[in-house]
């Protein structure tokens, strides 16, 4: 059994799509930090989206953890052209397509973008691999919303909008054992310490 350890990133404060752009993490709450760190196995390895806001917040939680090169295929689904912007002005640019994204996910992109359908394989083919590479091992993952939600989604067999659904907090976790094959089990979702 594979026990994979969801970290989301530390807040941005960002209310705007960020997505594949590299803003910093908001690493003030370092109680929070330090919970999270002693609640995580000593002997799982360390890994993180390469972009800074999961980069920092692994680091600040990794302590003497083997840590594992920054993975760019575990990061935030890419918004195209919606980067750094506000729904309200995407919904007013085009309000068919703005709500389509989130009412019906996964076919549907925004421009120059990816549509949830894609960026789940991207994910998805990331977590195989590292489940591969280690499995039977605890794996502690410092990823982004979506990452996380597309991985609740596999191990449920939910839809994309039932999985958008749940709350994916900063510096919560969610735990999901792949007991391999397609074999996996969600044992907690956005636990916050």
């Amino acid at each position: 059994m594979t026990n994979w350890w969801w970290i989301r990133h530390g807040p941005t404060h960002h209310s705007n799509f960020v997505g594949w752009s590299d803003v910093a993490a908001d690493l003030s709450n370092t109680d929070g930090l330090a919970r999270l760190h002693d609640h995580l196995p000593d002997d799982a390895v360390v890994i993180s989206s390469d972009l800074i806001r999961c980069v920092a917040t692994a680091d600040a939680i990794q302590g003497a953890r083997e840590r594992l090169p920054h993975d760019n295929q575990l990061r935030e689904f890419h918004f195209g052209d919606w980067e750094l912007r506000n729904y309200n002005e995407i919904s007013a640019e085009n309000p068919d397509l703005a709500r389509e994204y989130w009412s019906n996910p996964g076919d549907v992109a925004p421009p120059n973008g990816e549509s949830w359908n894609i960026g789940a394989a991207r994910i998805n083919a990331a977590v195989d691999r590292i489940s591969e590479t280690f499995t039977g091992r605890h794996i502690v993952a410092v990823a982004h919303f979506g990452v996380i939600l597309t991985q609740v989604q596999r191990a449920t067999n939910m839809s994309a909008t039932s999985a958008l659904g749940f709350k994916i907090d900063n510096l919560s976790l969610t735990k999901i054992e792949h007991m391999g094959g397609d074999d996996w089990r969600v044992l907690g979702v956005n636990h916050n310490l």
